[in-house]
């Protein structure tokens, strides 16, 4: 498969979506003069917010635009500020912008709610698995969460610098199959079309090469703090996840709605689901942080594609922590599978042997009913 193709029908790959994160940059959702939120251009999106839950999707929102109205109503328009006025500014917009969204989206009975990330809450595990977990506990309760950077305490050395990261994480932390990044421009060119004529619009990419990045271009002026270049870097951690992306122009009004009918943009196709490039992770991890053993019955049940509970387990080893990858034995002391832990090793200690039931007796708190749950756990060769 080329790096470049052709997609049959590229309006049908929204409308299959079941979890979106939809990623809004600064200069789609402020005016660049005022600094005052599009409240016409975000009631529409919110419109079709609304089209693809109504349909089954849920949906997650990536939105900057904290420091662009926060600095407004600070007075720090006009010129550069400093790292302290921006985290003062998005302090102040934060607010404004949580209640924009909150108001737009209540107009159709839905809930909002504000998750603030930093790197650090993407990759450092355990953040990573409470980051998740409250994202994925919002959407079975129909909330919407919307994302951002928390600009008020990450500093320049501990920022993604931008929201198309940013995005692209949260959609691999919650194993979204889709991610669409709305931009100022409707996708991929062979070149910049803003200095060439000649530049090709590239409807569907499998890869991200060395010649498909050699088409980024730089960032647009204005508040935008992104560009095709933080886009394509966007693109690969979603392919690796099994995510597909789409890039697409995002200033007309109701870009969903547009897109699923068919309006240009780039798709960046991935060749695995989300769960099997998971699972392809858990796979291909070296280094498990600790072992557990288990009986016959719970061997049978991890072969007929359930999840391991803690009335099989026998036996544990290692000083691991949740969401480590450890090690599954079966009675014969041969591996059977890898996944990863829902416990510590010293939680796992006190309800092996024990049903699921038992749980928050033992622990006092209500955990997980699984060790592992299936769809984090690989079976061994």
């Amino acid at each position: 498969m080329t790096a470049v193709a052709k997609v049959m029908d590229p309006a049908r790959l929204l409308h299959a979506a079941r979890r979106v994160v939809i990623k809004i940059g600064s200069a789609l959702l402020v005016e660049d003069e005022s600094g005052a939120i599009r409240r016409t251009w975000l009631d529409a999106l919110a419109d079709d917010v609304a089209m693809l839950r109504a349909r089954g999707a849920e949906v997650l929102i990536v939105s900057s635009g904290a420091i662009s109205v926060g600095r407004r109503h600070l007075g720090l328009t006009g010129r550069t500020i400093r790292l302290e006025e921006k985290q003062a500014a998005a302090a102040t917009g934060q607010i404004r912008l949580a209640h924009a969204y909150q108001e737009t989206l209540a107009r159709h009975g839905i809930t909002v709610a504000q998750i603030l990330l930093t790197p650090d809450d993407t990759e450092a595990r355990r953040r990573h698995l409470n980051a998740r977990a409250t994202m994925d506990q919002l959407l079975k309760l129909g909330a919407v969460p919307v994302i951002n950077e928390n600009d008020s305490v990450a500093t320049e050395e501990i920022r993604f610098g931008d929201n198309d990261r940013l995005a692209a994480r949260v959609a691999q932390m919650v194993s979204a199959d889709t991610l669409i990044l709305l931009s100022d421009i409707d996708g991929l060119y062979t070149a910049d079309p803003r200095k060439r004529a000649d530049a090709a619009h590239i409807p569907v990419v499998t890869e991200v090469t060395a010649e498909i990045e050699a088409m980024g271009g730089e960032a647009a002026t204005g508040y935008s703090s992104g560009g095709m270049v933080t886009k394509l870097a966007a693109a690969k951690i979603a392919l690796a996840a099994g995510c597909r992306m789409a890039i697409t122009f995002g200033k007309k009004t109701n870009p969903l709605r547009a897109l699923d009918e068919g309006a240009p943009a780039t798709w960046f196709l991935p060749s695995a689901t989300p769960l099997s490039a998971r699972k392809r992770w858990i796979a291909a991890h070296v280094a498990p942080a600790g072992t557990v053993a288990i009986d016959a019955g719970a061997v049978a049940a991890l072969g007929a594609g359930k999840s391991l509970l803690p009335a099989g387990v026998t036996r544990i080893e290692g000083g691991f922590e949740r969401g480590d990858l450890i090690r599954v034995l079966g009675p014969d002391g041969r591996e059977i599978a890898r996944g990863l832990s829902a416990y510590g090793a010293a939680e796992m200690e006190r309800i092996r042997g024990r049903r699921s039931a038992e749980i928050v007796s033992v622990l006092g708190y209500r955990g997980r009913d699984e060790i592992i749950h299936r769809d984090d756990l690989v079976m061994s060769a």
